[in-house]
């Protein structure tokens, strides 16, 4: 018997079944949450440290969740915050690559020539580093979860129309960056 959501909620704002409940959110979301910020930071490491924040978030706030969005929905808006901010925080520690680094990882993408996809995804890797963070995680929640714009919009608190706006910029983005390191092989 699968449990439910509310079910999950109900055990957890039980101060008895506090912890059992906890439990069983993670064993629910866990994964789920832990490939969204993978795919957003792209690193095993900082994936793990903003999937511990993303938790003690949540267990600090579940109290205050009300029930009118979808329990996944607000997961993934506390975890999507998380990684954005981890992502803004190390922005400002390192500027985007210096031509040299570029010339670097050009190189190292020619190197790789007979593994193809490697070489893709290498390169979109790479492509996504250079995405302002708002626009990384649109661009992961559509792209790599497949998520419909409605639950989007639940969880980034933007518009539908400017969801579609801001993945439209990032694929743009992510082909322009890609068709400037075909040009230099």
């Amino acid at each position: 018997m699968k449990i439910t959501d509310e079910q999950i909620i109900k055990l957890i704002k039980n101060d008895k079944t506090l912890n059992a409940g906890f439990k069983m959110l993670m064993d629910a979301y866990q994964q789920r949450l832990y490939h969204h910020i993978r795919s957003i930071l792209g690193n095993h490491e900082d994936t793990d440290d903003v999937l511990q924040n993303t938790f003690i978030k949540v267990f600090r706030n579940i109290n205050n969740f009300e029930g009118r969005s979808k329990l996944f929905t607000w997961l993934y808006r506390i975890a999507t915050n998380e990684a954005t901010t981890f992502l803004k925080k190390n922005m400002r520690k390192n500027s985007f690559m210096e031509s040299s680094e570029m010339g670097d990882f050009t190189n190292s993408l020619k190197s790789e020539e007979g593994s193809d996809g490697e070489f893709v995804k290498e390169m979109l890797k790479k492509a996504l580093e250079e995405l302002p963070p708002k626009q990384k995680a649109i661009f992961s929640l559509r792209y790599f979860e497949e998520m419909n714009y409605s639950d989007m919009s639940e969880i980034t608190g933007t518009s539908v129309g400017a969801l579609k706006a801001s993945y439209h910029h990032a694929v743009k983005k992510i082909e322009n960056y890609i068709k400037q390191v075909v040009i230099y092989q």
